[in-house]
């Protein structure tokens, strides 16, 4: 393990949307929470595309841009990485950075194929490093704290949860045919924003035991392909001629959870108006609570008040009480609120509190295993799919 006593090196694999998202969060990670994190130094960032590379580079104020995710294998210099690249390379990259005896934060969904990934919870199992996975959700303030209130029994015996991630990303017809159009069903909208909702729902009320009712659809049929490279969810030239879309654009599915209760599942990557839209609801006998990630600064909570005239729905402001906003946030008051980028730092700094051996370290980040059951979930709503919605059960929590 890493010392307090020499720099902590990290590198990012993937100079996108999501690569400058976690070189952002390492930048900043030091000045969050408590001490007895070692100095991090900001080594590389390595992308095909060169230009991408050096410009987040520049951006974050790491030291090199590389052309490859060799060189960063190959560096020795370099202790933690993160993955964030396309899901089909996830497997051979990670196994390269683990021989080279680095520390691993791979983006989601955890690969590209159910194969790939029992390879990857396989290599978690017998590696001598510290493999992690970017749920950044669980970081939100807020979820945790709706988190704390199911645990806690404030609502009562559970009943529903409903959980939706609606984006609006895919809805032009005429945007190009990247590799997230690619791959199968499951490796869509179901993949790329279902996985998240799938985490949340698990981390805030337990593990789901089946899954049913499943209906899978595509809108966009064909696309055109790219004539360069197409970075995150951007447009870009095209070219007259049209490639088949793989995946789906729209996913629905019912749950129902080890404990009894009952999940209803939306995701799609064509609602339009929605940029960013993961809500979820979780009802019980004795109360409600809501989150919004448009409005990531609060929730609601309804309880069973004992006074009838004030019962009803009320907005509780994110502040210093929830989890990661103390010593998270420059300003601690309530009402300041935090954002997805701030998400990305919490969940840099608790990887490298793993990395770091810090004594008094952020809850753990999500492992290759955990990473893993998702996608056991996701291949148990196409298999419902395929059957006419049939109930598919998932595999107990080892």
């Amino acid at each position: 393990m890493t010392t307090s006593t020499r720099p902590l090196s990290v590198a990012v694999i993937g100079a996108g949307m999501a690569g400058r998202s976690h070189a952002a969060g390492y930048r900043n990670v030091n000045t969050v929470f408590g001490a007895g994190l070692p100095p991090v130094r900001l080594a590389a960032i390595a992308d095909a595309h060169v230009e991408l590379a050096e410009d987040a580079a520049r951006r974050y104020g790491f030291e090199k841009a590389l052309p490859s995710w060799e060189a960063v294998a190959e560096d020795p210099t370099i202790d933690a990485v993160s993955i964030v690249v396309g899901n089909a390379l996830h497997r051979p990259i990670a196994e390269a950075l683990v021989a080279a005896g680095k520390h691993v934060l791979c983006e989601k969904p955890l690969a590209g194929s159910m194969q790939d990934a029992r390879a990857m919870a396989g290599l978690e199992r017998s590696a001598e490093v510290v493999t992690a996975v970017g749920y950044t959700f669980r970081r939100a303030p807020a979820i945790a704290a709706i988190r704390d209130h199911v645990r806690a029994g404030e609502l009562g015996d559970p009943t529903l949860f409903s959980g939706r991630y609606w984006c609006d990303y895919a809805t032009d017809p005429n945007g190009p045919l990247s590799w997230r159009f690619k791959g199968g069903p499951g490796s869509g909208a179901l993949g790329d924003v279902g996985s998240h909702v799938i985490d949340v729902a698990e981390y805030v009320a337990g593990p789901i035991a089946s899954v049913s009712g499943a209906v899978l659809s595509t809108h966009i049929a064909k696309r055109p392909l790219p004539l360069g490279a197409v970075v995150g969810h951007n447009s870009g030239p095209v070219s007259d001629e049209f490639g088949e879309v793989e995946n789906e654009d729209t996913a629905t599915f019912t749950a129902r959870f080890e404990s009894g209760l009952v999940g209803t599942f939306s995701v799609t990557r064509t609602g339009f108006g929605l940029p960013n839209g993961l809500f979820f609801d979780v009802l019980g006998v004795g109360g409600r609570a809501a989150f919004d990630q448009h409005r990531p600064a609060e929730y609601l909570f309804d309880d069973a008040q004992p006074d009838a005239r004030t019962r009803g729905a009320r907005q509780v402001i994110a502040g210093p009480q929830m989890p990661y906003f103390a010593g998270g946030v420059p300003m601690e008051a309530p009402g300041v609120g935090a954002s997805n980028g701030d998400n990305f730092t919490y969940q840099a700094r608790a990887f490298l509190d793993q990395v770091a051996g810090v004594t008094e370290p952020l809850p753990a980040c999500a492992g290759f295993a955990d990473a893993l059951r998702t996608m056991e979930i996701i291949q148990a709503v196409v298999e419902s799919s395929r059957s006419d919605g049939a109930t598919v059960a998932i595999p107990p929590v080892a």
